[in-house]
């Protein structure tokens, strides 16, 4: 398939998201890659809309979630009920059997309800009273949550984290495109005319050439040395875990093959790192680095890891 098809996706969405190109790459990564995508930001800044952006462009099955405190897991995986007509127990299945899920300000519902999500990002299934239910490719989770400093948030165990394959921050916009966004959206939101480019067909036909993507064996080891730097990092109490390095490696394959390329580069792996590892690592409590200046540390592994060159790359 042409990644030309990727173009017309990326073009449809900058129909309704101004800028932020860097995070809608790193969008279409997450769902090359098989993985689930956190954004993390403030109110306002555009989160549900690009996801629901994607979501109206992937000619499939969508389905939107409000977590709140009171969101039970049934809310979420569905109930067996009692048919009188039938006069028999029927499953009623909930909105986690979709497609692409967004589950919106994931951390305004409490652990348990957020939990309720593990097996299903894992393992594609949901199991309800001794009964499991196998949900349809694609399946892809897109969760927004406001900062832990907002009123009414819980944090997301680690358990949940991990399941994301990366973390992504919006920001606010620039001056320009802040304009921008007020022209654009002045007379009606270009988000009720979005059209479908891609279908579930498409992205499965996507995902298989991703796979083809050539990874060196230099590279398998530098993710791998990366992995183990930060479970020896004494600032950190939960280095990357076997699931964040195989993210990674799937994260870089599919980022190559956006950038039209058929193999994998070091600056791959470097430019990646931070979004699959930063919220997979946890700091140790006595750790002289805040939960803030995280990245910087992030950084300083990737400082002292030695980057496989060029000449190594290519064997030559």
């Amino acid at each position: 398939m042409s990644r030309d098809t990727l173009k017309s996706l990326s073009d449809n969405i900058r129909r309704v998201i101004v800028g932020k190109e860097a995070v809608t790459e790193l969008l279409l990564t997450s769902l090359l890659a098989r993985g689930h995508c956190l954004i993390d930001d403030v109110p306002g800044v555009g989160k549900t809309k690009l996801a629901n952006a994607l979501a109206r462009s992937l000619g499939i099955d969508f389905k939107r979630i409000q977590f709140t405190p009171d969101l039970q897991p049934a809310d979420i995986t569905g109930i067996y009920f009692y048919n009188q007509k039938e006069g028999e127990f029927q499953f009623r299945p909930g909105p986690v059997f979709t497609n692409i899920l967004l589950a919106d300000e994931i951390n305004r519902a409490v652990p348990r309800t957020q939990s309720s999500l593990l097996e299903a990002m894992e393992e594609q299934q949901v199991s309800i009273e001794g009964t499991i239910f196998p949900l349809d490719p694609p399946f892809m989770v897109i969760a927004t949550q406001n900062p832990l400093e907002l009123e009414g948030t819980f944090p997301l165990p680690e358990a949940q984290l991990d399941r994301f394959l990366m973390k992504i921050d919006m920001g606010y916009p620039s001056m320009a495109e802040e304009v921008e966004i007020l022209s654009r959206f002045k007379q009606s939101d270009p988000m009720e005319d979005l059209e479908p480019v891609l279908d579930g067909a498409a992205i499965t036909q996507l995902r298989d050439e991703v796979a083809q993507v050539h990874l060196t064996q230099d590279l398998m080891n530098y993710i791998a040395v990366l992995a183990k730097a930060t479970r020896e990092n004494r600032h950190l109490r939960l280095g990357l875990s076997p699931r964040g390095s195989l993210a990674l490696m799937r994260a870089c394959l599919a980022y190559a093959y956006i950038q039209g390329r058929d193999y994998v580069l070091p600056d791959d792996v470097k430019y990646l790192f931070p979004y699959v590892a930063g919220h997979r690592l946890i700091l140790e409590y006595d750790s002289e680095y805040a939960a803030s200046s995280k990245g910087e540390l992030i950084q300083e592994i990737l400082a002292q890891v030695r980057v496989p060159t060029e000449d190594v790359l290519h064997g030559s």
